[in-house]
């Protein structure tokens, strides 16, 4: 297709649009719809009754998944959605003493810290093979295991592969060639106060220059003509050279899973690529919530988000990367959506102490 999958896609991406941190406490309103979920550890019939999932609005799986869940475990699911995982993991800690449900899926490695020094997830054992591979993504400190990692996706700068092609630019490649006057007025990115991915790109610099350095990069990119959106989805949809809305800006900051759906019609290769030394990855965790109505039921629904099923169908249906070493990927992402070797890191605790610092500064760096 011409332009990024419809809004499936953007959908997805929008799990990272989110409200701003500041103000999520004030969302009480919770969207719930039924769902069903999967097998038991050991392929036994559990006992009826109902395990609340409570997680981003993006959360989906394949149609049939959860119904055959539902079907194998005798458990019935609730979801029960919030925003984002900043609003997630504040409404959390806002009900821990009378939680929202059984499970939350979504709490991403820019909140999980919070989670965990608010004790609103309690270790749980899981037996399901995917289980050693999650390990490898454990938040740091987290000794107990009371998040267990799903999923995850690198945030990186994309850009229009075509636009540059055609007037013989260069393309940029690092986050410190985009200071180069050479790509003023060439840059979008979303709002990090308002935006998931946002936030990830800002803790990409935070990572790349350190405490000393990243204000002035963020300095550097106003001065050069960056272009704040409010979320992913303008950004990409309304600005991005090849999001479909004939926008001006041919860098964007999307995801590495972004290019396999700017394959033209017909076509054979992207018209996008992914800069894969500008990424931050995001992880996405799940975990019992503590004081849960159904903690037994909860691991069974975390044993079947680990299951090779589940994590097949994360790339198709929440264009994330599964956890799992033991599932293929689709052949569209193995040509063009591989993650980063080196994506930046910044350690959750730190994220946890310094992000609402970090983000009054950017605002009055980049904003004013």
């Amino acid at each position: 297709m011409t332009t990024p999958r419809p809004r499936t896609a953007a959908r997805t991406r929008a799990r990272h649009a989110a409200v701003p941190a500041v103000a999520a406490a004030a969302l009480l309103a919770l969207t719930a719809c039924s769902a069903t979920g999967g097998p038991t550890a050991d392929g036994a019939t559990a006992g009826a009754g109902t395990v609340t999932l409570v997680t981003h609005e993006s959360f989906a799986l394949s149609d049939g998944l959860l119904e055959r869940f539902e079907d194998e475990s005798g458990l019935s699911v609730q979801v029960v959605q919030q925003a984002d995982a900043g609003a997630l993991v504040n409404q959390l800690v806002l009900t821990k003493d009378a939680p929202l449900g059984d499970l939350v899926f979504g709490i991403d490695n820019a909140f999980a810290s919070r989670a965990l020094d608010e004790g609103v997830v309690v270790p749980v054992e899981l037996d399901a093979p995917a289980v050693q591979d999650a390990a490898e993504h454990a938040v740091p400190g987290d000794e107990d295991g009371a998040l267990t990692a799903v999923d995850l996706g690198d945030v990186c700068l994309n850009v229009d592969t075509a636009w540059f092609a055609s007037r013989g630019v260069p393309e940029p490649t690092t986050l410190e060639s985009l200071l180069d006057p050479a790509y003023r007025d060439l840059v979008v990115v979303p709002d990090p106060v308002t935006s998931s991915p946002g936030l990830a790109f800002l803790l990409a610099t935070v990572g790349a220059f350190g405490e000393d350095g990243w204000v002035d990069y963020w300095a550097g990119l106003r001065d050069n003509g960056l272009q704040v959106a409010d979320g992913w989805s303008e950004a990409y949809y309304t600005d991005f050279t090849a999001g479909g809305g004939d926008g001006p800006r041919p860098v964007v900051l999307s995801y590495a899973s972004s290019p396999p759906y700017t394959v033209p019609e017909g076509g054979d290769a992207p018209t996008t690529r992914a800069l894969l030394d500008t990424c931050f990855r995001q992880v996405e965790y799940a975990g019992v919530l503590a004081g849960a109505a159904n903690p037994e039921g909860a691991a069974q629904l975390l044993e079947f988000l680990l299951s090779d099923d589940v994590q097949a169908d994360i790339p198709v249906a929440m264009y994330m990367y599964p956890v799992s070493s033991s599932v293929d990927l689709p052949p569209e992402w193995v040509s063009w959506a591989p993650l980063a070797e080196k994506p930046f890191t910044v350690a959750p605790a730190d994220v946890a102490e310094h992000r609402e610092q970090w983000l009054t500064t950017w605002s009055d760096t980049v904003i004013g």
